[in-house]
C-alpha cells in the first residue's frame, strides 16, 4: 500500500462484484479505482512455491495444505494451466459450495482498501437486489462484507448495486432514473425518483449465464470464453464462427429476459409515483460493454410497453466503474 493511501481518509466506495470487486477514492475532484478479479485457484503447499511466488510478488495466502493464488493473478495461472478458475461468489453472493470464498474476499478487499486511516471511516459497499421468488442468502452475504470491513476498522454501509448506478450516472438528471449494472453474476436494477429507489430487483440471467451456456455447446472454457467476450466479442449477429454464434444466442436471450423482467416489475408496481417527464436509463456493468449491446438492447426495448416514458437510452462511459463510483457519492453525500 503507497503512503497516499495510508494518508486517504475520506469515504470510500466499494463494489462487491462475482467478477471483479472494485475500490473507488476520491481526489483533487477526480476518482480512482482499483480493481481485483473477484477468483482464486490452489496449489499444493510447498516451501519453494511459497518462496517462488513471493519473489514474482504473486498475491497468494497459505491456508493449510494448500496456497491460493487469488485476484488478479488467480487468472493468468489458470491460462498457463488451462484450468477454471474458483470464483468465491455465486450469483451476487457468497458462494456457498465454496470452502474459501469468505476467506478470498476478505483478503481480496483487505489489498485493496487496507486498514481504515482513521477509526470509522465510509464505506458504502454494493449488495445485490433480491431476485423474484428465490431465497439468495442477500442478508448473510451483507452481514458478511460488512463484518469484514469492519474488522478492518471502517464503518460500513451497504447500497444496493442498481441504486449505486443511478448514484454515479444520473446526478444530471437529480438522481432520477433506471440504473442497470449488467455483471456476470446477475443483472441488478433499480428505479430511483430524486435518489429514493421505487423499484429494486435482480434478474439472475447474466454474465456468467452467457459464459455458462457458450462453453456448454462449444465445448471451450467458460473462462476464455468471457476473456474473449470482454476483450474482442461483438454482438452483431450470427456468422460462421461457432463460439461467436454461441455468444450472440445467450446475449440475446439475456437481453430479452432483462427487458421482459423490467417491464413486468414496473409494470406491477403498486405505488409507482407519477412521473411528469421522461427519465433516463443507463447500463453499466462488464457484460454491457460489447459493441452492439445497446442497439440489441433498444430492439428488446420496442417490443415491450414500458410504463416509464424514457427520455434516452445509453451505456456508462466506464460500466466497470459505474458502481464503485456511485457507491462513493452516495458515502460522500
Amino acid at each position: 500500500m503507497t503512503k497516499p493511501e495510508e494518508d486517504y481518509t475520506q469515504p470510500i466506495g466499494l463494489d462487491v462484484g462475482t467478477s471483479r470487486i472494485v475500490a473507488a477514492r476520491s481526489a483533487d475532484k477526480r476518482y480512482r479505482y482499483e480493481s481485483q478479479l473477484n477468483a482464486f485457484l490452489t496449489l499444493p503447499y510447498s516451501k519453494l512455491a511459497d518462496d517462488l511466488l513471493n519473489r514474482e510478488n504473486v498475491f497468494h495466502e497459505i491456508q493449510g495444505p494448500e496456497i491460493v493464488v487469488a485476484g488478479n493473478d488467480a487468472e493468468k495461472f489458470a491460462e498457463v494451466f488451462h484450468v477454471e478458475t474458483r470464483r468465491p461468489m455465486l450469483k451476487g453472493v457468497l458462494n456457498p459450495q465454496e470452502p474459501h470464498s469468505h476467506g478470498v474476499v476478505r483478503s481480496i478487499v483487505a489489498k485493496l482498501l487496507g486498514r481504515a486511516s482513521v477509526e470509522k471511516q465510509k464505506v458504502f459497499f454494493s449488495v445485490p437486489a433480491p431476485v423474484e421468488d428465490c431465497e439468495t442468502g442477500i442478508p448473510y452475504h451483507q452481514a458478511s462484507i460488512a463484518q469484514i470491513l469492519t474488522d478492518l476498522g471502517y464503518a460500513p454501509t451497504p447500497i444496493t448495486e442498481g441504486l449505486a448506478v443511478v448514484f454515479g450516472e444520473l446526478g444530471d438528471s437529480n438522481f432520477s432514473g433506471i440504473g442497470i449494472s449488467c455483471g456476470s453474476g446477475l443483472c441488478n436494477v433499480c428505479l430511483a425518483v430524486l435518489s429514493v429507489p421505487v423499484i429494486s430487483f435482480s434478474v439472475p440471467k447474466a454474465g456468467d449465464f452467457i459464459d455458462a451456456q457458450a462453453a456448454l455447446v462449444t465445448g471451450d472454457l467458460a473462462i476464455r470464453l468471457r476473456i474473449r467476450k470482454e476483450q474482442s466479442f461483438r454482438l452483431n449477429g450470427l456468422s460462421g464462427d461457432r463460439v461467436q454464434n454461441a455468444l450472440t444466442v445467450y446475449y440475446q436471450e439475456m437481453i430479452g429476459n432483462l427487458v421482459q423482467t423490467l417491464r413486468s416489475h414496473i409494470s406491477s408496481a403498486q405505488k409507482l409515483p407519477k412521473l411528469e417527464q421522461s427519465v433516463p436509463l443507463v447500463l453499466s456493468g462488464g457484460s454491457a460493454m460489447p459493441k452492439g449491446f445497446l442497439d440489441h438492447f433498444l430492439t428488446a426495448m420496442c417490443t415491450v410497453d414500458l410504463p416509464v416514458k424514457l427520455s434516452e437510452v445509453r451505456i456508462s462511459a466506464d460500466p466497470l466503474n459505474s458502481t464503485a463510483r456511485g457507491a462513493l457519492m452516495a458515502a460522500l453525500c
